[in-house]
C-alpha cells in the first residue's frame, strides 16, 4: 500500500513539474515538491534580497488529476502570482502605519 501512495506522489510530482517547465517569467522561479497534502510549488524572485520570502501553494491529487489540469493550474499560478506581488507592497492603505 505503501508503494502504491509514494508511486501516485511520485506521478503527481512528476506531472507538476512537467507543467511549470511550460513557464518562464523573467522575475519569478519555482519549483514542485511532494508534501503531505499533495504538491507543494513554491514561488519565489529569481533576484535574491529584494523580497527573500517564498510564496508557497499547494495543489491536491484531486486537482492534479483533473481532466483540465494545464488550464486550472495556469489559472492558479496566475492568481497566486498576483497574489506574491501585492504581499510585496510596503505601503499601502491596508498596511497599518505605526
Amino acid at each position: 500500500m505503501e508503494t502504491m501512495v509514494s508511486e501516485q506522489a511520485s506521478r503527481h510530482l512528476d506531472k507538476v513539474q512537467k507543467e511549470l517547465t511550460r513557464y518562464e517569467h523573467p522575475l519569478f522561479e519555482w519549483q514542485a515538491t511532494t508534501s503531505s497534502r499533495g504538491v507543494e510549488v513554491n514561488v519565489r524572485l529569481k533576484h535574491q534580497g529584494i523580497h527573500d520570502d517564498p510564496y508557497k501553494f499547494h495543489l491536491v491529487p484531486r486537482e492534479i488529476d483533473a481532466p483540465a489540469f494545464q488550464w486550472d493550474f495556469q489559472r492558479q499560478l496566475y492568481n497566486y502570482l498576483h497574489d506574491y506581488v501585492v504581499e510585496m507592497f510596503t505601503r499601502s492603505p491596508q498596511i497599518m502605519e505605526y
